[in-house]
C-alpha cells in the first residue's frame, strides 16, 4: 500500500448523502454525522467505490478518516461533488523504504500469479492483518 502513496490518493466524493436531521444547516462541520458516496483512485486506477454499496459514514472531527480527506470535506453541502486529492503527508504518510520486504513466491497462497501492484492480505508477528502491495517480482 505505500507504494501507491507516493503519487497521492484521489478521492471522488459522489454525492453527500445525508448530514444528520439535527444538524443547524446543511454543511458538513465539527461534530456532524455525515454519509457519503466515494471512488478511491490511485495511480489513474479505481481501487475501491462505496457506489452501489454501503455508503461511508462518519463524525466530523472523530479522526475516523484520513486528515486529508476530512478538511477537504468540511464546509461542502448536502448533494456536493468534488474531486479531492489527498498527499502523503495527509494520508497515511510517505513511503518507508525500510517497510519494504522481500518473501520467496512460495509463500504466497496457492493458484496466486504475482503482478506489481496486486494488494494482498499479510500477517504482522502480533497476529494483526494489514494490506501489502507487490511493488517488484524477481526470480524465485
Amino acid at each position: 500500500m505505500k507504494k501507491f502513496l507516493a503519487s497521492g490518493i484521489v478521492l471522488l466524493v459522489v454525492g453527500m448523502l445525508n448530514l444528520c436531521a439535527y444538524a443547524d444547516d446543511t454543511v458538513v462541520g465539527a461534530g456532524k454525522k455525515i454519509t457519503l458516496d466515494y471512488t478511491l483512485i490511485v495511480d489513474n486506477a479505481q481501487v475501491e467505490t462505496s457506489v452501489g454499496k454501503a455508503p461511508l459514514s462518519y463524525v466530523v472531527g472523530s479522526h475516523s478518516i484520513i486528515p486529508g480527506l476530512e478538511s477537504q470535506l468540511n464546509g461542502l453541502g448536502v448533494n456536493a461533488e468534488k474531486t479531492i486529492t489527498v498527499a502523503p503527508k495527509d494520508a497515511y504518510g510517505e513511503v518507508d523504504p525500510k517497510a519494504f520486504k522481500e518473501f520467496p513466491k512460495s509463500t504466497l497462497p496457492k493458484g496466486v500469479e504475482p503482478k506489481v501492484g496486486m494488494i494482498l492480505q499479510a500477517t504482522a508477528p502480533d497476529g494483526s492483518k494489514f494490506p501489502a502491495v507487490i511493488s517488484e517480482i524477481k526470480g524465485g
